[in-house]
């Protein structure tokens, strides 16, 4: 997630969900059209997303937070958050040291009927329903988070395969069964996310580059502006 002035996206799509909720008096434009309120956008969905401020917030799927947005959803594209009014700005400059994320989007948890802390202890889906294979290779991936990101040096289909003693074509089928996407495109968005983990710790592009496993800088900056639809250097602007 992240607070953003001056966002324009080229066309772009990716596996997460996203929710855009911008503040007040910014104009915004979604699937080359104008909305006027808070909306969820469904995975997969090419969009190309132009505001002058706001949350974005990208959701895995899989997730629980993500399995409650896909029943909001309910099969559509996209669906507009009725009972939410547009964020104040006000209330993150500057942000107070006690003041979380989290608590700043308590009004949009609301609006969906998520209670953040409780539906998380209450319903602790995040992997419960997947293949324990694909679960302990998700726990592992989710090692990189929340310390210094781990260069995913062995994460060959073959490799992973080996460490969960079945074969690489069982792998990659049920890897794409469990978690609607095939392997290596999920595994790009992981390092992906730990590139940007990395630069938010105080890394240059070339140094996350490399702790996410990318070949140099410029893999990195083309594979970000694939699937967020802008530079490296243009997100970074853009964030408060």
């Amino acid at each position: 997630m992240f607070y953003g002035a001056s966002v324009e996206a080229k066309p772009h799509k990716h596996n997460a969900i996203q929710i855009v909720w911008p503040s007040a008096n910014s104009n915004v434009t979604l699937l080359e059209t104008q909305i006027t309120k808070p909306i969820v956008l469904a995975s997969d969905i090419e969009h190309r997303l132009v505001m002058q401020e706001g949350w974005v917030i990208l959701v895995e799927p899989q997730s629980w937070l993500g399995v409650l947005l896909s029943e909001y959803l309910q099969g559509a594209r996209f669906r507009k958050i009725t009972d939410l009014a547009y964020f104040s700005s006000a209330k993150i400059q500057p942000m107070a040291d006690s003041t979380t994320p989290i608590a700043l989007l308590t009004p949009l948890l609301l609006a969906l009927n998520i209670n953040w802390q409780k539906t998380a202890e209450l319903l602790n889906i995040d992997g419960q329903q997947l293949d324990h294979r694909i679960k302990q290779l998700v726990n592992k991936l989710n090692d990189c988070f929340g310390s210094e990101c781990l260069k995913p040096s062995r994460w060959r289909a073959h490799e992973v395969a080996s460490e969960l003693a079945i074969s690489e074509s069982r792998f990659l089928h049920l890897f794409r069964q469990e978690m609607g996407i095939a392997w290596r495109p999920y595994l790009l968005w992981r390092r992906l996310l730990c590139a940007v983990e990395a630069i938010k710790h105080g890394n240059n592009a070339t140094e996350a580059a490399y702790l996410a496993g990318f070949s140099d800088s410029a893999h990195l900056s083309r594979t970000f502006h694939n699937i967020f639809g802008m530079t490296l250097r243009d997100a970074k602007s853009s964030l408060l």
